[in-house]
């Protein structure tokens, strides 16, 4: 769990350890395997599915269109890592759609 706090305190240094373990348990087996446990922001299909899965489902957007925008604007920001990590990359989102309470 640890490791997944000191990469989203990379972005956000007050993030909590009690937040991040909610976005944790609802990723659960997504994050046994590498490849699921990590975000391509240069593949659509991929960028769909956190739209649809996290930002609509999850966290009740009803926007498309902002959300593809908060998407976009994570990915920019985390652009400097090769390898963006699923948990952080949702934590951001959800803290740029004001729903890190809701969760």
């Amino acid at each position: 769990m640890s490791e997944y706090l000191e990469d989203v305190q990379r972005y956000d240094a007050s993030a909590d350890e009690e937040t991040v373990t909610k976005i944790v348990k609802h990723l659960g087996i997504a994050l046994r395997s590498r490849d699921s446990s990590l975000v391509s922001c240069s593949d659509p299909s991929e960028l769909d599915r956190v739209r649809e899965k996290w930002c609509t489902k999850k966290l009740g957007s009803t926007n498309d269109a902002g959300a593809d925008e908060i998407i976009a604007k994570v990915c920019e920001e985390m652009k400097g890592d090769r390898n963006k990590n699923r948990v952080t990359f949702y934590y951001l989102v959800a803290k740029y759609m004001g729903k890190l309470g809701d969760l």
